[in-house]
This record gives C-alpha cells, sequence and structure tokens, in this order.
C-alpha cells in the first residue's frame, strides 16, 4: 500500500478571468520509505503540490491519501493531529525559534502535542544526536551555522517518528558543501530510518540524491524517473530532464 496517494489533484487560486490553477489533475503515489524529488520551473505548482501533501492546504478538486485516510475527509482538528504524528516538516529558512536551544526547538512539536517535558527533551537529544549534533544540544540557532540549524530542523521533524518527511527547498539557503551534507542526511532518513521523503528543489545536484523525480511544468505531472543507486551518476541526466522542460 502506498504512504501517500494524489487523486486528480488541483489547486485553483482566484474565480472567473483572475483564477490560476497551480496544479491540474496530479496523480502521485510515494511508497513507504521512498525519497522522491519535486522538481520544474518557477510557479509550476511544486511547493503547492507539497502543500496539500502536507495538509497545509485544502485542493480545489481531488484528494490527498496518507496511509489510505483522505485529508479532506478530516476536520481540522483531526488534520492537525495527522501532520503532528505522521508528517514532519522541513522548510528552507530552518524556522527555528531563536531563544529556544537545539534541543528544546527540536522538542516543542512534541511538547505540543502533549508529551511531557522530559520525555520530549530525551527524544530530541536521541534525534539531535543521530543527525550529528551531539555536541550542540544547547546551543541556540545564531550560535549554529546554517547546514546545522537544518540539522535541528531535520531532528525535530522526525522526532515524533513520523511516517513521511516534506522537504521544501531544504537547501535553499546553504551553501554547497552544507547543501550536499543535507541531501545525504536525507538520503539517510530514508535508507536507514525507513521514512518517506518529499523533497521540493530546484538543484538538480540535489535531486540526483532520491530515488526518483517526478517533474512538474505548468501544474501537471510530465515526468516521473527512476534514478540509479548512485546519486554522482544522476546529476548530468537530472540537468538535461530539467533544461528540457524549461525550454
Amino acid at each position: 500500500m502506498s504512504l501517500v496517494q494524489t487523486e486528480n489533484l488541483t489547486k485553483v487560486y482566484g474565480t472567473g478571468d483572475t483564477a490560476v490553477t497551480a496544479l491540474d489533475q496530479v496523480n502521485l503515489k510515494v511508497n513507504p520509505g521512498e525519497f522522491v524529488a519535486v522538481m520544474g520551473p518557477s510557479g509550476c505548482g511544486k511547493s503547492t503540490l507539497l502543500h496539500l501533501i502536507g495538509g497545509l492546504d485544502r485542493p480545489t478538486s481531488g484528494r490527498v491519501l496518507i496511509e489510505n485516510v483522505s485529508l479532506s475527509d478530516l476536520n481540522d482538528d483531526k488534520l492537525t493531529e495527522l501532520r503532528r504524528r505522521k508528517i514532519g516538516f522541513v522548510f528552507q529558512f530552518f524556522n527555528l525559534i531563536p531563544v529556544l536551544n537545539a534541543t528544546e526547538n527540536a522538542a516543542l512539536p512534541l511538547m505540543l502535542d502533549g508529551v511531557s517535558p522530559a520525555e520530549a527533551k530525551k527524544r530530541a537529544r536521541e534525534w539531535l544526536t543521530r543527525v550529528g549534533l551531539e555536541n550542540r544540544l544547547t546551543n541556540r540557532p545564531d550560535q549554529l551555522s546554517g547546514g546545522q540549524q537544518q540539522r535541528v530542523a531535520i531532528a525535530r521533524a522526525l522526532a515524533a517518528e513520523p511516517a513521511l518527511v516534506l522537504a521544501d527547498e531544504p537547501t535553499g539557503n546553504l551553501d554547497t558543501r552544507a547543501g550536499d551534507e543535507i541531501a545525504g542526511l536525507l538520503r539517510q532518513v530514508s535508507d536507514e530510518w525507513g521514512r518517506a521523503v518529499v523533497m521540493v528543489t530546484h538543484d538538480p545536484r540535489i535531486a540526483a540524491y532520491a530515488d526518483r523525480i517526478v517533474f512538474l511544468k505548468d501544474g501537471k505531472l510530465v515526468d516521473d524517473t527512476q534514478l540509479k543507486q548512485d546519486h554522482s551518476d544522476n546529476t548530468e541526466m537530472v540537468a538535461g530532464r530539467m533544461h528540457a522542460l524549461t525550454e
């Protein structure tokens, strides 16, 4: 059974002559533990797709199923509960709280879900250690590099043990080296820790770490490509596909 399934997923903003179709009849399946990159030209619907899968927005038509549960059938409280327990989010700009240290930032979603502070911090420390920050547990965001801040964000996303991680341009605010490290960490999230990852990126080098790449253009899914295991062999092919789409 697919972990994620979209059925004729469509999102239209505005009405009448000003209506803009951001996503148009997209059908996509993501299996447990699979790493899928989403690429396409600016404005093609990449982030809209991610937001709909994550329940951050509602579709105009079609539906999203997570573990065979239709998000459209959930009220706001149930949708919030599903997001907290089944989905982890990673964004381009980290979204860490400046006055909280790494452990407190990573523990916060657990505490919001009713986990005791002691247990939440214990689980946060475990995940921060797994992502290589065992020596930065008490550092605030302004005491961490960009790459380290994104690792905190990934630990925060994983602390609730979600089945799915959604990453929106997770390397877009990082230099090349840090970007590769974060892409490799997301590969580890999939390979070693068994989470499905759906990642939006504009960078062929980062997309090459994935198992599959789906390409969007004008809101439509126009290509779905399985990648080789060695990501170093994939970059040129991904760049070529992307160039053909944007011509």
